[in-house]
Order: C-alpha cells, then sequence, then structure tokens
C-alpha cells in the first residue's frame, strides 16, 4: 500500500495570506479577531465579532473575470491551492493529469451569495438574479474551479460534514491514494459564512460568544469563562503524493499523512455523545491505522472550539484515549481556534497545516486567553505562549454538527 507525503501547504487564514505569515502569528500568539466589517453588525445582533481575513484580493490568485462567477469560500480555495503548488513545484505530464484529483472539504458554501440573491429576487424579481448565483452557491464549486484552473483530471469532490469537511477532504484523499486510485490529490477545505444569515443563524442556537466588547479574548478554550466560538473564515490546501512519485521528482517531503479514522456519535444534531465516546473511538482508529501506541504522539490540535459542553467532551476523549500519556502531561494538547476562530468547513485542512508545521518547526502554537483553567480534566494545554519541543507525530481531531468526527494523523517523514 502507498505511503502518502505532504509537499506543498497553502492557507489563508484571518491571521495571514500565506502559510509562513499564518503560523508566524499563531506561534506568537496572536489573534486574529476582531469588529466584524464584511456587513454591517448593529446592535440587533448579539454577536458582532468574528475571526474575519483580512486584506486578501483575489485577483492576486485568479483570473479577475472569473471572480464574479464564484463565492468568497471559492477564491480562499483558489488561493490556498496556487500557494500550495508553487511550495510543491508540482508538474504534471497530461497523462498524470487524468490521476490527480481535488477533494475540498465545504461547510455551507456561498451563504453570502444566496442572502445576496435571495434580496435581489424579493427586491426586483426573478429575472434580475444572476445566472452566476447556482455556480457560485454550491459547495463543490471550490474544488470544481480548482480543477478547471489548474489541469486535475482526477475526481474531483466536496466533503461536506460540517466541521468535519476538510477532515474528510484529507483522509479519503489519502485512502484514495492508498488504493493506488490517484497519485496527486489536492486535498483541504474553504468556508465563508461571515454574513448576516450566518452570525444570526449561529446566534440563534447560542454558539457563539458574545464577547463584543473584547473580540482578541473572546475565543477561550478550556478557560472557566468560555461562552461559545468565534465564527472565523479561510482556505486550506495540502498537495498529498505517493511518496514514489514524490522521491522520484526530487520533492522536498513535509510530512506523511499515516493515520484516518472517521466516526459518528449517532446521537444529537448539535451535542457531542457523552464523554465524547465515538470522537475517542476516532482517535484510537486513527492510531490503529497509523500503527501507533498513544505515547507514541506528542501533540494534539484539538478541535476546541471554546465552547461550554464540547471543550470538556473533548478533552474526557483525548484522557480517555491517551490514558497517563496524557494526564501525566506528557502530551500536548492546544486549540489554535482561539487565535483564528473557528473556520468551519476549512478548520480540518487549515488545522492538519499547523501539525506539519509543529513537526517541520519544533514549536507548539498555544491556546491563548486561558487564564482561569477548567480543571475537570487537567489536560496540558499549552496556555498562551508558544512552547519548543522536538516533535515527530501530531493528531488534529475535527468534530461537527450530525455527530461526525474527524482524526487526522501526521509523521515527520522516514526513509
Amino acid at each position: 500500500m502507498e505511503r502518502v507525503v505532504v509537499t506543498g501547504i497553502g492557507l489563508v487564514t484571518p491571521n495571514g495570506i500565506g502559510t509562513e505569515p499564518s503560523w508566524q502569528s499563531l506561534i506568537s500568539g496572536r489573534s486574529g479577531v476582531g469588529p466584524i466589517t464584511l456587513f454591517e453588525a448593529t446592535d440587533a445582533y448579539s454577536t458582532r465579532i468574528a475571526a474575519e481575513v483580512k486584506n486578501f484580493d483575489a485577483a492576486e490568485f485568479m483570473e479577475k473575470k472569473k471572480i464574479k462567477e464564484v463565492s468568497r469560500f471559492t477564491t480562499f480555495a483558489m488561493a490556498a491551492t496556487k500557494m500550495a503548488l508553487e511550495q510543491a513545484q508540482l508538474d504534471l505530464t497530461e497523462e498524470e493529469r487524468d490521476r490527480a484529483g481535488v477533494f475540498i472539504g465545504v461547510g455551507l458554501g456561498g451563504l453570502e451569495n444566496l442572502e445576496r440573491c435571495t434580496l435581489t429576487l424579493d427586491k426586483k424579481g426573478p429575472g434580475k438574479v444572476s445566472p452566476y448565483f447556482i455556480p457560485s452557491l454550491i459547495a463543490n464549486m471550490a474544488a470544481g474551479q480548482v480543477s478547471i484552473a489548474f489541469g486535475f483530471r482526477g475526481p474531483s469532490l466536496a466533503h461536506t460534514s460540517a466541521c468535519s469537511s476538510s477532515g474528510h477532504a484529507i483522509g479519503e484523499a489519502l485512502r484514495m491514494m492508498q488504493r493506488g486510485d490517484a497519485e496527486v490529490m489536492i486535498a483541504g477545505g474553504a468556508e465563508s459564512t461571515i454574513t448576516p444569515i450566518g452570525i444570526a443563524g449561529f446566534s440563534a442556537m447560542f454558539a457563539l460568544s458574545r464577547r463584543n466588547d473584547d473580540p482578541e479574548g473572546a475565543s477561550r478554550p478550556w478557560d472557566k469563562a468560555r461562552d461559545g466560538f468565534i465564527c472565523g473564515e479561510g482556505g486550506g490546501t495540502l498537495v498529498l503524493e505517493t511518496m514514489t512519485r514524490a522521491k522520484k521528482r526530487g520533492a522536498k517531503i513535509l510530512g506523511e499523512v499515516v493515520g484516518y479514522s472517521a466516526t459518528s456519535d449517532a446521537y444529537h444534531i448539535t451535542k457531542p455523545a457523552p464523554d465524547h465516546a465515538h470522537a475517542a473511538r476516532a482517535m484510537r482508529g486513527a492510531l490503529k491505522d497509523a500503527k501507533l501506541n498513544p505515547d507514541q504522539i506528542e501533540y494534539v490540535n484539538a478541535h476546541g472550539t471554546s465552547t461550554p459542553i464540547g471543550d470538556v467532551e473533548e478533552a474526557r476523549a483525548v484522557a480517555n484515549t491517551f490514558g497517563s500519556h496524557a494526564l501525566d502531561k506528557k502530551l500536548w494538547v492546544s486549540s489554535t481556534k482561539s487565535m483564528m476562530g473557528h473556520l468551519l468547513g476549512a478548520a480540518g485542512a487549515v488545522e492538519a497545516a499547523v501539525c506539519l508545521k509543529a513537526i517541520e518547526t519544533g514549536m507548539i502554537p498555544p491556546t491563548i486567553n486561558l487564564h482561569d483553567p477548567d480543571l475537570e480534566v487537567p489536560l496540558d494545554f499549552v496556555p498562551n505562549q508558544a512552547r519548543e519541543r522536538r516533535i515527530t507525530r501530531a493528531m488534529s481531531n475535527s468534530f461537527g454538527f450530525g455527530g461526525t468526527n474527524v482524526t487526522l494523523i501526521f509523521s515527520a517523514f522516514e526513509g
């Protein structure tokens, strides 16, 4: 069975445009959260803060004439992919393009265009709705536009599983390559839901923090004062290649995808199952897939959204999975959502990139705003400041509405 390696990473996040700007911001402990600027968030909105991508110009990453065809989430996917491909220095023959696919996970798709065109329909009638409305809205257009722009003719799919979407995309790309059905996969995620209806909808569920007077301090995983997540946006892309192909062409290998598992709670549309038992099962499944023991994982990039129930349940699941390795604080666990907010369908891909950068640099990004820890499950959450630690294996968790759970494991490349 083919081993699968990573040869390129591209990021567009609230902390920076590009992998290095995003990474440097994270290890510096800087928050990307601020007042909403993408629309006028009046006092009628209980939440008026979000983690927006700043100073983004889609024309730097795609043809100007194509921008009108797409929603914001697709421009993030295009930008992240372009940067990942540039790092990978990928050069495909025409024959290889038939075996190069694109899996990009998206949770909600073009929400801002759905809202805009609905208002147009209501005010001006059906004849004024844009012909690009449907193509800009549907979730698979991130993968579709990437496939068209870069000439990848293998499978093109959108995995839509709420906040697990891009975790599934990477995991299923891994499986496709292990089966021998593809030699190259562009795998990642994209999301942009900071719109009036998006913020109103999440607020109606009491899912968002209402700490409007302290945006940078609002996302606080495992802190006793946490009151909900921060809506974020962005995109992340990994270039995956079979080890055989990558080594043959002399590519710089950034890491290896060694484990993947997906489960379902079959319990509730938004609440995790008690003790996050099936999230723990996903973690154990990924360890089994990677042929690793729990004590061989040094770092977990947690789902860690800053919700009252979810954070404790995930910590219990980690403790259940790793036992004394976690409870004796030999395992470090952090949530970069404390700085980036929750990128929803893009979170898994961006956090996969964080794991790979942690392996590459020996730096563990912190959980900021953790001032009064919830000690119900006393793990080492790397509070407030990054730490140095040479690690070889890292785990990334992504859990979503509908009870969907994904765990990925990445390793330093050996061999």
